[in-house]
């Protein structure tokens, strides 16, 4: 096959970044969440066909070359070790055992799969997941197996990708970089292990009152957070158990109140997650940045909580555009950056949504 034929069969797909807006952490205590789609920031997966299978490294995110030790060092200290090449590998072995457990046939053709991404990193807004899931996307469309994997599945197939590299994370992000817009999860126990998978109900974004977003140039990191709130839970431990269950309570509570368009309830439950999570946890494990991105809108007025497990904040103004300047002002005086939220509409297209009706 020629450059320009192989070029021609590129196959292209984006993720948007998420934040969950109520009901998190509960998707991983059997509870229920509700999560959005970020149009503001998103990693896109290319995969051109080829004569090898290639994974091709990004040139910053997969830096292998630098200056010198010290630029080393420092690139190591501020972005870490990893970048998204050991997602795309774990993706595809993902989806290649689930094919073949699946007694889906593949054919033999090969690929290389590249990334980009704009996410900022450690943000608890899913930029791990976003790569997993644009690169699920590729390989159901070169494989020709979209309509043969169900739209309930595929989030399982990216969450089971990041496990293999020891991320810890629950399903919620997934369901809403699968399903796009605005999601509803239903994570009770009898479906989980039922179905294997929650029940995902979409919702009209148009519900959504305006919402903006506050992160730090300096985040944490999200992957510690919900250590010991785990083992809790797992022995028993009543408090733990009766929160989380109170938090998943609140995203049942707020689809109603969306629905009901009471955005002054939705405040409230907003910031009563907030409060849960921060009992449970403790400021420690929280981190004295993350708790001031929420205080600083807190201090304005506004509503505001965690979009994940740290790193940035998802902030309701129910006072508006004046409200809206203040925590700007604000925003700029701590050194956080803030930004609207646009919201992604689903980009579910025709096959996906027969594979949701299809038992």
């Amino acid at each position: 096959m020629s450059s320009d034929e192989s070029e021609k069969l590129v196959i292209e797909h984006k993720a948007y970044a998420r934040a969950g807006l109520l009901g998190n952490p509960s998707d991983v205590y059997y509870g229920r969440t509700m999560s959005f789609s970020i149009g503001n920031f998103w990693a896109s997966v290319r995969l051109q066909p080829s004569k090898d299978l290639v994974i091709l490294p990004h040139p910053t995110h997969d830096l292998v070359q630098f200056d010198s030790l010290p630029h080393m060092v420092n690139r190591l200290q501020t972005e870490g070790y990893y970048g998204g090449v050991r997602l795309l590998m774990a993706i595809c072995k993902i989806f290649h055992n689930y094919c073949k457990d699946n007694n889906l046939s593949l054919h033999e053709g090969n690929f290389s799969l590249s990334y980009d991404t704009n996410i900022p990193r450690q943000t608890g807004l899913s930029g791990s997941s976003a790569i997993v899931c644009a690169a699920l996307s590729c390989l159901l469309d070169f494989y020709d197996v979209r309509h043969l994997i169900k739209v309930e599945v595929r989030p399982n197939l990216i969450l089971n990708a990041e496990k293999e590299l020891g991320i810890v994370a629950g399903l919620q992000d997934r369901v809403a970089q699968v399903y796009g817009g605005l999601v509803y999860m239903d994570f009770s126990k009898k479906y989980m292990e039922d179905l294997g998978h929650g029940i995902y109900t979409p919702m009209d974004i148009g519900l959504l009152p305006p919402l903006h977003l506050i992160y730090a140039e300096n985040p944490s990191d999200s992957g510690k957070v919900h250590s010991t709130v785990r083992q809790r839970w797992l022995d028993g431990d009543k408090f733990i158990i009766s929160s989380m269950e109170e938090v998943a309570k609140i995203a049942l509570e707020g689809q109603k109140a969306l629905l009901d368009k009471d955005y002054a309830k939705f405040a409230s439950l907003m910031n009563h997650n907030f409060d849960l999570r921060r009992q449970m946890f403790g400021d420690d494990a929280l981190g004295t940045l993350n708790i001031e991105m929420v205080e600083v809108a807190r201090r304005v007025g506004a509503a505001s909580k965690f979009t994940g497990s740290g790193g940035a904040v998802v902030v309701f103004c129910p006072e508006g555009p004046s409200q809206v300047k203040l925590l700007e002002a604000a925003c700029k005086k701590s050194g956080f950056v803030i930004q609207p939220v646009e919201v992604m509409p689903s980009f579910l297209n025709e096959i996906d949504l027969e594979t949701l009706s299809s038992k």
